[in-house]
């Protein structure tokens, strides 16, 4: 068999499947449809100091191979978080990630400091969302800015901090490149891009919040471009994230250089997509000839085909 287990970031995983924030609840929600422990890790939906009820109705929309999102981090916050929802994510076994968020540079130290010692792996930092109106995006998209935020927070915990990138940048290698040297453990990219649909008929914005973040197949080669380019470009582990639905579009993800890949949008119209991945990948990796997954890891750009 194939060993499809992952080491980053001091963060180690039965295999490279995790769940992309905002898309998985707390695991339990799913816990009658699959068995969460297969799961290489569980990321948290996006998490705040307060309790945030996210954007008015109407805040989600199909598009052509897409999903266009305007939720606005809507969450319990993090006090209600810790003491109700993540014991029982814990209880799968698998490494936890909290998804964190803020308006200011303090609001993600508090955070950090607040999951220290509650069992999570890791931490997420969202300085990329596009759906909320300070904080956010705001914080991710200007080199200098998003590396005083990562610095503030690695200065602040123990845990190893993953930093999540916007791709609506001019050249994310730059971006990648500030967060890296401010102290960054790992990445993960990319978050959704901005969109808008506008309703011909009403002739007005679908969406309550006008924009919105799309993710789904439509993204997909974005990400695999973004991976590629920051894998080559950065020594940190990569996670990659968009439009994966199957094991192959995972297996791209990986060969472009991810260490590990979310599964986001694909949980709406498949509560099982997750598992068939894993064992896609593993089918793939068997039919192959590749030992271990780890040889796979930017096999496009090594040029190392990973086989006996």
């Amino acid at each position: 068999m194939t060993d499809l287990t992952v080491h980053f970031a001091g963060i180690t995983m039965k295999n490279p499947v995790m769940s992309a924030s905002g898309t998985f609840g707390s695991g339990v929600e799913y816990a009658s449809v699959f068995d969460v422990s297969r799961m290489g890790a569980l990321v948290t939906k996006g998490l705040t100091k307060e309790p945030t009820a996210g954007n008015k109705p109407p805040r989600i929309c199909e598009t052509p191979a897409g999903l266009l999102n305007a939720v606005g981090l809507q969450n319990p916050g993090v006090e209600v978080f810790i003491r109700e929802l993540l014991p029982g994510m814990l209880e799968f076994g698998v490494p936890v990630i909290a998804n964190i968020a803020g308006r200011t540079k303090d609001d993600f130290v508090f955070m950090a400091e607040r999951f220290s010692n509650t069992g999570v792996a890791g931490l997420e930092l969202n300085i990329s969302c596009p759906n909320v109106k300070t904080g956010g995006m705001a914080l991710g998209t200007v080199p200098d800015v998003a590396a005083g935020v990562v610095k503030a927070v690695v200065q602040g915990t123990d845990l190893p901090v993953i930093v999540k990138l916007t791709p609506n940048v001019t050249d994310i290698r730059e971006l990648a490149a500030a967060v890296a040297d401010a102290g960054a453990d790992a990445l993960s990219l990319i978050n959704t891009l901005v969109g808008m649909v506008i309703d011909v008929d009403e002739r007005k914005p679908v969406l309550d919040n006008c924009v919105g973040g799309l993710s789904g197949p439509a993204i997909r080669p974005v990400g695999v471009r973004a991976v590629w380019e920051v894998s080559q470009a950065v020594d940190l582990p990569v996670i990659g994230m968009g439009g994966i639905a199957n094991g192959t579009d995972a297996l791209e993800y990986i060969m472009a250089g991810a260490s590990a890949v979310a599964v986001g949008s694909a949980f709406f119209h498949d509560p099982l997509a997750a598992v068939k991945i894993i064992d896609q990948i593993d089918e793939y990796c068997t039919e192959q000839g590749v030992d271990k997954l780890q040889d796979l890891v930017g096999a496009a750009w090594k040029g190392n085909n990973g086989r006996r």
